[in-house]
């Protein structure tokens, strides 16, 4: 199901369901790009006892773009989310971009959130050798994005990404072969295709100024201390993700009181679609 919600300063926040209505409550949060429809497999998420809850961020999708956003805004949406579906403790995780939502969700909402999961999440750019192994189009925005002003900005997103806006299909078509070997086997089944084709056609509805802004947040300081978080956090990374490092999911690991990390090896970006029942036994083991 498709939803959308009118939060207390005006904006519509969109929001799909799926897995188990009856289940335990996990927010799952996309990356960018990304959208409500991209998530690990409906089969398993319902198997497993979970009510899975995705939400457009601001500017993606049917989510109203936000000014001046700061990561930190992301928790409160998800507080008043939660209160209008009856929630009161979840627990989150997120994908790739979506990673530092949600521990930004892990430090803001201690009396809410239970547990949290990073799942090939990006890390703070500050860390140590993050763009090692790096995609070069990643590389890029991380070394020059925390110097680059909104105006050229927004024009670099464009270059960079208008084509893959018009057509995500053929953009997926285009990128094979240049893929770790674990994603390429993920991307070319059916299944996790066209979630991933769902997902982008929906995040780009409104056009590139959602993925702007927010490639912008990711290129500069989060505006929290990852020391702060004080809840169960996991985090799983494979060794050969060129999207988000190594490196960036070790840092944070080493940041978080008490953090677990599984580091899948020979695995990349896509890792979840094949571990997700792995991911949700540990996530509501709590």
């Amino acid at each position: 199901m498709a939803a959308t919600i009118t939060l207390k300063n005006g904006r519509t926040l969109a929001y799909a369901e799926y897995g188990d209505p009856r289940g335990r409550p996990v927010f799952f949060f996309h990356g960018t790009p990304g959208s409500r429809f991209f998530r690990p497999p409906d089969e398993t998420t319902k198997k497993m006892g979970v009510r899975l809850v995705t939400a457009d961020r601001p500017g993606y999708g049917l989510s109203d773009f936000q000014p001046g956003r700061r990561i930190l805004d992301w928790p409160a949406d998800i507080v008043q989310l939660a209160d209008t579906l009856g929630i009161e403790k979840f627990s989150v995780a997120g994908h790739s971009g979506g990673g530092p939502f949600t521990l930004a969700c892990a430090v803001a909402l201690p009396d809410r959130v239970i547990s949290a999961a990073s799942l090939s999440g990006a890390g703070p750019v500050d860390a140590p050798d993050i763009t090692h192994g790096m995609s070069a189009t990643n590389k890029f925005g991380i070394t020059v994005g925390r110097f680059v002003p909104w105006t050229l900005w927004q024009t670099l997103i464009w270059a960079f990404y208008h084509r893959r806006a018009n057509n995500p299909a053929a953009e997926i078509d285009r990128g094979t072969g240049h893929r770790p070997l674990a994603d390429e086997e993920q991307i070319q089944k059916d299944e996790v295709r066209e979630v991933c084709i769902e997902s982008e056609v929906e995040a780009f509805r409104p056009g590139l100024r959602g993925l702007a802004w927010e490639a912008c947040l990711l290129t500069r300081p989060w505006g929290f201390r990852l020391e702060d978080i004080c809840l169960p956090v996991y985090l799983w990374h494979g060794t050969a993700d060129d999207q988000a490092t190594i490196p960036m999911a070790r840092y944070v690991a080493g940041q978080i009181p008490g953090c677990k990390i599984t580091v899948c090896e020979n695995e990349a970006h896509l890792l979840l679609f094949p571990h997700w029942e792995e991911i949700l036994a540990q996530l509501i083991s709590e």
